[in-house]
């Protein structure tokens, strides 16, 4: 019978444990990411190229504020639309701290994407974003090859009606300019706006 109360007795002294904190203290405090981490990578660590009101720019024109990036074109009927859609979407989420997102588009598609076709293109998103342009097919294979972004043009039933196969994906710079997260396409403004916060906070 003594056994049974002692028993009793050690499962009561249980119960309280998790209010005093002990099960807490092995948690990782240590902030949890939705998109895949990428902080000290050695690549994609900034750009020189022209925004379509024709300025030079690099990432360091942006410091202050968390960047996201990703190329694609304006023509794109599906990924860039979305991708953009969200982005802005994630601005609103993030009430007063969304002057402090950046989008920035960079077009793989220069023959069509012209500096006024990339201004109108995103001001149907955000007139905060900023659409970019290689000065030459080479310096952007460059640029794209340094981020490790894939893009193809595939051709079409006429020369004008080609699409672009490209990347689905953002990157993330923190306010320092530092390559931070990689956001896989279709993730969500929830998910992203989530990590712009963590990033603000100094995660």
């Amino acid at each position: 019978m003594q056994r049974r109360l002692t028993l009793k007795s050690l499962a009561a002294l249980a119960l309280p444990l998790p209010a005093l904190g002990i099960l807490g203290a092995c948690s990782d405090p240590k902030a949890q990411f939705r998109a895949v981490d990428l902080t000290g990578a050695d690549y994609a660590k900034d750009f020189q190229l022209t925004d379509f009101n024709g300025q030079p720019r690099t990432l360091a024109d942006y410091k202050g504020k968390i960047v996201v990036l990703f190329f694609g074109f304006t023509q794109c009927p599906d990924v860039c639309p979305t991708t953009l859609s969200e982005l802005a979407e994630a601005k609103k989420l993030l009430g007063a701290d969304g002057e402090k997102l950046q989008g920035l588009f960079i077009s793989v598609d220069p023959e069509r994407d012209t500096p006024e076709v990339l201004k109108e293109y995103m001001k149907a998103f955000d007139p905060s974003f900023v659409a970019l342009y290689a000065s030459s097919p080479e310096k952007l294979a460059a640029v794209a090859k340094d981020f490790k972004v894939y893009y193809k043009k595939v051709d079409g039933k006429t020369p004008s009606t080609y699409t672009m196969d490209h990347t689905a994906a953002s990157y993330i710079y923190d306010t320092q300019g530092r390559l931070r997260l990689y956001t896989r396409y279709g993730s969500g403004a929830q998910a992203l706006a989530d990590d712009v916060r963590l990033l603000l906070k100094g995660a």
